[in-house]
């Protein structure tokens, strides 16, 4: 077990590479601590970006570059975290196409390329619809995320996105009370938390929004079905990521 104060890169056993991040409870927030504490903790040319949409993120890196060139952008930056999008829209930037994301990482313009990959409309839980997710085929690492917080609420629109999928996996039905299994069975199935995962990708769940010693409880049992579900998942991390030190517990098999 690594120590609970370990920052999240050393938790999610990440070091370079591409980083994908999937699911609902806490996605955005994982992507913006990795890109805040990126700037401390080695690499240090590490890039946020997406492959879907995703909402004005500039204060949490050091600029922002909308592009068409990627690769040409990174290459002549000198300012980290750097967010790269193609375009604005409202509210929110449009992400690339996942092959513009390999293209990115085969160019070797920046250590750590952090992208999110999917939507969840600030739900707690979520199973990925048809489209979804858009991983790029050179993803190193996935990180699949639900709230612990899930647990005891509905089957609902109101805390799950696309309850019905997430239905469909766990055998439940709509409005059901959510309980900690279902949250393993979503997280490690391949209509879940693995779809898409290109092979040789490494898994990490993480499981957010633990925030006193019940939800704690809570992710342990969580992360401990899931463990026994997923034989390619060697290790869960339990995160408050509100907190300066986001770790709260990784748990291995």
């Amino acid at each position: 077990m690594v120590a609970d104060d370990s920052p999240l890169t050393v938790a999610l056993q990440i070091d370079s590479g591409v980083v994908a991040v999937v699911g609902a409870g806490g996605k955005k927030t994982t992507l913006y601590t990795l890109a805040e504490r990126a700037t401390r903790l080695p690499p240090s040319k590490t890039v946020l970006t997406a492959t879907v949409r995703i909402p004005i993120f500039d204060q949490h890196v050091g600029a922002v570059s909308i592009s068409d060139d990627p690769v040409a952008t990174t290459a002549n930056a000198d300012r980290w975290p750097l967010g790269v999008v193609p375009e604005r829209e409202g509210d929110r930037y449009v992400g690339y196409d996942p092959a513009t994301i390999d293209e990115l990482a085969a160019a070797d313009t920046a250590d750590l390329v952090l992208v999110k990959a999917d939507g969840a409309r600030t739900r707690e839980f979520k199973a990925p619809g048809d489209h979804e997710p858009q991983l790029p085929r050179g993803t190193d690492t996935v990180v699949p995320i639900a709230s612990v917080q899930a647990v005891g609420k509905p089957l609902s629109a109101e805390f799950v996105h696309q309850p019905e999928r997430v239905a469909a996996i766990t055998d439940r039905e709509l409005g059901e009370e959510i309980r900690p299994d279902d949250v393993a069975r979503v997280l490690a199935s391949e209509r879940g938390g693995l779809k898409g995962v290109p092979d040789g990708a490494a898994v990490v769940p993480v499981l957010n929004k633990v925030d006193d010693a019940s939800l704690r409880a809570t992710g342990e049992e969580i992360a401990a079905a899931l463990l026994d579900r997923a034989p390619a998942v060697s290790r869960v991390v339990l995160t408050r990521l509100i907190d300066a030190e986001p770790v709260v517990e990784v748990i291995e098999s």
